[in-house]
């Protein structure tokens, strides 16, 4: 991720492009693949010499926490449910576990039963 003049540099001569083609070029790009805006605006920011305060976090003053686990999903058209990252990781749980899936249609529950090794 470019910093700086440099950051400021890049993004000058590529201002006729659309923002986040700019933050890509400028190497703000997460391991997934998506555009990192924030990260891209504090950076111009902070390369204009204005320094924002940051929370006890780190993660800027905007009071926010980065995506949240909203507590919600859909059915996906192929008929897949995903549980995302959030849930697993807040669950504390490990790439290769495996579960038992228990429906319970009284309820309208799914549980997720982990397996012993």
């Amino acid at each position: 991720m470019l910093e700086g003049q440099a950051l400021l540099d890049r993004a000058r001569a590529l201002s006729d492009r659309p923002e986040d083609q700019i933050a890509r070029a400028c190497g703000y790009v997460g391991p997934s693949g998506r555009v990192l805006k924030k990260s891209f605006y504090r950076a111009l920011v902070a390369a204009k010499g204005y320094h924002l305060p940051t929370s006890p976090s780190g993660r800027g003053s905007g009071g926010g926490k980065g995506r949240q686990a909203e507590f919600r999903t859909r059915v996906h058209g192929n008929g897949n449910l995903l549980i995302g990252q959030a849930y697993t990781r807040r669950l504390g749980l490990e790439p290769g576990q495996e579960f038992r899936i228990e429906i319970h249609r009284d309820t309208g529950s799914i549980w997720l039963l982990p397996l012993e090794n």
